[in-house]
């Protein structure tokens, strides 16, 4: 006699006793056959799993009491239901509410298509993967770990997000910001250090007036108290026999990407457009940087992306096309087109050329000055990856110059006190201060 069929979903991330005793449950009413959730469909409404799928599984597979794993490629369970039609459906009873309330009433709806029927357990009380989550970000991550994170995110959301990150306090608000959208929790996937909100912060005009040692030092300084992926703002590369040093050091670090402009010269930042004087470098020299660079690296994970000034600079959509066809050839791993219209109209029309490259790779774009733009709007157009570049800085700046003024104004400190954070909040900024 054939035993009753038993369908768990799970993203099985971090086992702990809860799956346990839900798996226990589940093999007391038949055989089980896990769904295990793919790393597209955790990444579509949480962060992106610790282990990869091929991890997870081998370890859902040889746990007891599981007969089968399949991947369940959304957080949807219906298509996979329907093909494999259990009698029972088995999840513990904390789905009820929260971003999972809607998926639990579809199971439901279709499991009573053929009479079969959902099983909830009780929570296990004094243990979550989201207490367990936020041990792992206390402890910490390697650099490999953090490296390939970046290609992962690449592979599996929709599009990436990015904001920049200059400090060790800005790496923290990337790090543990989130909010509620359409009952999903949303984050940042990674940080972006920017030369531009690193020289401002020192003090200094962004022309690589900030060197190198002095930038790396800021990441060290960023990975001490974050766990997200970073990616490098490497200006144009420098020298070729530079830009070789470079990646090897970004890639030791951990640092999962790095993206150099087609400019040679002194360095101005590209928001100025034509009003400055600014040199697009050859096709030729900046294939050749990205073969030096590509050359260099010792990972697969590492990436090396081109950042493309053609619209910036005047020089036409063609000129951009034909630059960016040549920089996939040359080895780069993603293209960042850059505007500075404020509509996205030309980022758009360069993506739908992109689309028909004879070799695709993921597409880069920071709406900086198109800032009305949508990330779903982005993602429909074929961007990849939104880098939100400088925001954190531009927000301080005027807050903070705004309280020293109404001090020097007041003699005291008085009226400023509505536009600063009470002193207990600023210290919980810090993990530690708040524990």
């Amino acid at each position: 006699m054939n035993r009753p069929t038993v369908y768990v979903g799970m993203s099985a991330d971090l086992i702990h006793p809860g799956h346990v005793n839900i798996l226990k449950h589940a093999a007391e009413l038949g055989e089980v056959t896990i769904g295990l959730l793919t790393d597209s469909a955790i990444a579509s409404y949480k962060r992106l799993p610790h282990m990869t799928f091929e991890q997870r599984r081998e370890v859902v597979q040889n746990l007891k009491n599981v007969v089968a794993v399949v991947p369940q490629e959304t957080l949807d369970y219906v298509p996979n239901l329907r093909q494999l039609r259990p009698d029972y459906v088995v999840h513990g009873d904390d789905w009820r509410t929260g971003v999972q309330q809607q998926t639990r009433e579809r199971v439901i709806a279709t499991l009573a298509e053929w009479g079969g029927q959902l099983v909830e357990i009780p929570y296990t009380e004094g243990i979550s993967s989201t207490q367990l989550n936020a041990s792992i970000r206390e402890i910490g991550t390697t650099p490999s770990v953090r490296l390939s994170r970046l290609r992962r995110l690449l592979k599996h959301k929709r599009i990436v997000r990015l904001m920049e990150a200059h400090s060790g306090l800005t790496g923290l608000i990337v790090e543990n910001t989130s909010a509620h959208v359409n009952g999903r929790v949303v984050e940042f996937d990674g940080m972006w250090s920017s030369s531009l909100t690193d020289s401002t912060a020192r003090g200094k005009p962004d022309i690589e007036a900030v060197d190198m040692s002095e930038r790396l030092q800021g990441i060290n300084g960023l990975f001490e108290v974050t766990t997200k992926p970073l990616v490098f703002d490497g200006d144009t590369g420098g020298k070729p026999e530079h830009f070789s040093y470079t990646v090897r050091s970004l890639e030791r670090l951990g640092v999962s990407a790095v993206i150099i402009e087609d400019k040679e010269g002194l360095k101005q930042n590209s928001l100025f457009g034509t009003d400055v004087p600014q040199t697009q470098a050859s096709i030729p020299d900046f294939c050749h940087r990205l073969r030096v660079g590509k050359k260099a690296q010792i990972t697969e994970d590492f990436m090396i992306i081109a950042r493309i000034e053609s619209l910036v600079l005047d020089h036409g959509m063609n000129d951009a096309v034909e630059r960016a066809e040549a920089y996939i050839d040359a080895g780069a791993d993603a293209i960042m087109i850059h505007s500075k219209q404020n509509i996205p109209d030309e980022v758009f029309e360069f993506c739908d050329h992109a689309s028909r490259f004879a070799k695709r790779v993921p597409i880069v774009a920071v709406p900086t000055t198109y800032h009305e733009v949508t990330e779903a709007e982005l993602a429909d157009h074929g961007v990849n990856m939104v880098i939100y570049a400088n925001h954190l800085l531009r927000a301080a700046y005027p807050q903070m110059h705004k309280v020293a003024e109404l001090i020097l104004e007041n003699g005291r400190a008085t009226e400023a006190e509505p536009l600063i954070a009470p002193i207990k909040e600023a210290l919980a900024i810090i993990p530690e201060n708040a524990q």
